[in-house]
């Protein structure tokens, strides 16, 4: 499958807002997952957020703290990322796997190693 191809990133001041985008029309397999990552130099990539393809079931990292929505159709995958802090600053990633009937979202994109090139976010204050 190809990797996928994130968009959207820039840079912006402090509270405001950016949209990004990724192209997933490799992954539209409705048992499938979906996810946005982000990930700083020297730190771990952490999720952001997930959704099933299924039926568009969401879950959010704490840190989010209702500041960003995910949200899907067949072939993009989109993260709202409002009111932005300088904590915000990384790349940003999607991925997404496919979802074992027991299983969770969180767990299913934890396996996805296909990285694409990201898309960058910077925040100043």
């Amino acid at each position: 499958q190809a990797r996928p191809v994130e968009s959207g990133g820039g840079s912006v001041q402090t509270g405001e807002s950016l949209r990004l985008s990724c192209d997933v029309s490799e992954y539209t397999r409705s048992d499938y997952c979906r996810g946005w990552f982000r990930q700083v130099p020297g730190k771990e990539r952490e999720e952001i957020a997930d959704i099933y393809v299924r039926d568009g079931t969401t879950s959010y990292a704490d840190f989010v703290q209702g500041r960003f929505t995910i949200s899907q159709d067949k072939n993009t995958l989109s993260l709202q990322l409002n009111n932005l802090k300088p904590d915000d600053t990384a790349m940003y990633y999607c991925a997404a796997a496919f979802k074992s009937l027991w299983g969770s979202c969180r767990a299913a994109v934890a396996t996805f190693r296909n990285w694409g090139q990201g898309t960058q976010v910077i925040v100043s204050s």
